[in-house]
């Protein structure tokens, strides 16, 4: 992943739109890591990559959740009851 400045990405900036189009480029200010410059072809990736994941994990639960006896049922007694 290359790395450049805040000043270089702002001074080259059309040469690091063309770089992101490969790999990711971090950019610093004062040695620290600020932003990341990326493909939109990358971010889509990303973005459906974490709402997969998220729907795993949704899954996941509400088969441990059936499991121990949760039922739509049971769930709106819960909420009312709290009113």
């Amino acid at each position: 992943m290359r790395a450049v400045t805040a000043s270089e990405a702002r001074q080259g900036f059309a040469e690091i739109i063309e770089a992101a189009r490969r790999e990711p480029v971090v950019i610093q200010r004062q040695k620290r890591d600020i932003a990341v410059l990326m493909s939109m072809e990358e971010y889509e990736r990303l973005v459906h990559l974490n709402v997969a994941e998220f729907q795993r994990f949704s899954d996941q639960v509400g088969a441990k959740a059936k499991a121990a006896g949760m039922t739509e049922d049971v769930l709106k007694g819960l909420l009312s009851s709290e009113d």
